[in-house]
């Protein structure tokens, strides 16, 4: 059983988030010492828009047996 992915990796995504993350945090840290406005790693970037998520493409004219009813 495979998933439904057509992504090879994420890793970009993630890599992307993070420097989002840690930039803004040293940004904010720069200017408040108040570690309460400090982004947390699901504010930067959020999981369901990575490539990885399983969203593909699907067409019930070409796999109708797919289909269930």
């Amino acid at each position: 059983m495979r998933g439904i992915t057509t992504a090879e990796s994420e890793k970009k995504d993630k890599q992307f988030a993070n420097r989002k993350e840690r930039h803004r945090n040293c940004q904010l840290l720069g200017h408040f010492l108040d570690e309460t406005l400090l982004m947390h790693r699901r504010q930067a970037g959020n999981p369901w828009l990575m490539d990885k998520d399983g969203k593909a493409f699907f067409d019930p004219e070409k796999y109708p047996e797919l289909m269930r009813k």
